[in-house]
């Protein structure tokens, strides 16, 4: 052979004979991928392995029970040679050159006329690579591309395909590495981005220039971008034919007013898909070092917004029954409650010695935990000066070492 590159191309093998001479690891290995592309396989083989039994009597292939013969590869679009016996492989290797059969062999790659690429798939993207003689890099540049895909660090958007419409996507509780995989990806591809403040801000500094981002920032006391302008802005771009994402912090439909943005982009014809996000309700505690479950201490939590107060008539929260749970309570936007929440769930029964955690800005580098009990947790937030966003946990789970 001589040292020439290998040639790079797709196979389309959907309906078209593919030969397998072998039914050991070799096959059960690379028969998924052929089963996948459409291939209308037959395996030649004495013996298989269990799994590719099963494909056989799944009738996902067709397995004839022998050795291999001179003339089994006539028909055949592409052979994959892998028995352990070098007189057949030299044999079908020698049948597939005279026919102008494609044929990789497991014992021989020199001898061979095609290699099979390390391959991986990452939202429609195949990617395969080559390297000649070394299959561990192969596979190793193959991951790092898949993963970069996944990720979102390797920027590969649609173009032709693409269609427009809208993703809400949980960013996270912060930290831009506990964004979903999912999430990332489509941030990658988006040509509008509709960010909110507790969304997490580093993942916009990787954004292409073209990429025009938009402030719905519902700062508390501060700029507010009403619902109905977010809605609207987000029907205006998707109905250019923009592809945008919603970015949040948290999930989409945790005190995130997600469903009602998924309402009004269906009542105007725009398709949605939702990204589920870490949320911060869980997350921000775990990373702090507070479990809202232990064994032995809660078996339940609950998460509640505090962002009304108690005797507000407005308010859907039923204190005096939560102030009777004895697992933990997650407070979201609670910082400025806190006192006046605090003295209703005593009021009602929650021991004021219950240990309170404070956690600011969880999981970023500002991150803050500041401890306390139930009664005393609304003074230590002002003498710490705590300011949203912040996660308040109730419960004994606070005190586990």
């Amino acid at each position: 052979m001589s040292d020439h590159p290998a040639y790079p191309v797709g196979l389309r093998l959907a309906g078209r004979r593919v030969l397998v001479l072998g039914g050991g690891t070799v096959a059960q290995r690379r028969l998924p991928a052929l089963l996948a592309a459409g291939a209308q396989v037959t395996l030649v083989a004495p013996a298989v392995t269990p799994s590719v039994q099963a494909m056989a009597e799944a009738g996902e292939l067709r397995w004839e029970r022998r050795g291999y013969r001179p003339g089994d590869v006539a028909d055949a679009w592409y052979l994959l040679i892998a028995t352990d016996d070098p007189a057949v492989n030299e044999a079908a290797s020698a049948e597939a050159e005279r026919l102008r059969v494609w044929s990789v062999r497991s014992d021989d790659a020199e001898a061979a006329t095609a290699w099979t690429p390390a391959t991986g798939r990452c939202d429609g993207v195949t990617v395969a690579v080559l390297t000649g003689r070394d299959p561990r890099r192969s596979a190793a540049v193959r991951d790092a591309v898949v993963e970069g895909l996944r990720e979102g660090r390797i920027g590969a958007p649609r173009h032709r395909d693409r269609a427009p419409g809208v993703a809400l996507v949980g960013g996270g509780p912060g930290d831009p590495d506990l964004i979903t995989v999912r999430g990332r990806r489509l941030l990658a591809e988006a040509d509008v981005v509709i960010a909110d403040r507790l969304g997490p801000r580093d993942l916009l500094d990787e954004l292409p220039p073209h990429v025009e981002v938009i402030d719905a920032a519902k700062i508390p006391y501060g700029r507010y971008m009403a619902q109905e302008a977010i809605n609207a802005a987000l029907v205006e771009h998707a109905r250019a034919g923009r592809s945008v994402v919603r970015l949040k912090g948290g999930d989409p439909y945790v005190f995130g007013r997600g469903r009602e943005e998924a309402q009004a982009l269906a009542a105007a014809g725009i398709p949605v898909t939702v990204v589920p996000g870490v949320t911060s309700a869980v997350s921000v505690p775990g990373a702090a070092g507070v479990p809202v479950t232990h064994r032995g201490v809660a078996h339940e939590f609950t998460v509640v917004s505090g962002h009304l107060a108690p005797d507000d008539p407005r308010s859907l929260v039923d204190w005096p029954a939560l102030a009777a749970l004895r697992g933990t309570l997650v407070l979201l936007m609670a910082v400025e409650r806190m006192g006046a929440i605090a003295e209703t769930l005593i009021a009602h029964g929650r021991d004021p010695g219950t240990p309170t955690a404070v956690i600011q800005e969880g999981t970023t580098a500002a991150e803050r935990r500041v401890d306390a009990t139930l009664a005393t947790a609304a003074a230590r937030i002002a003498e710490a000066g705590v300011r949203p966003p912040a996660v308040i946990v109730v419960g004994d789970v606070v005190a586990v070492p």
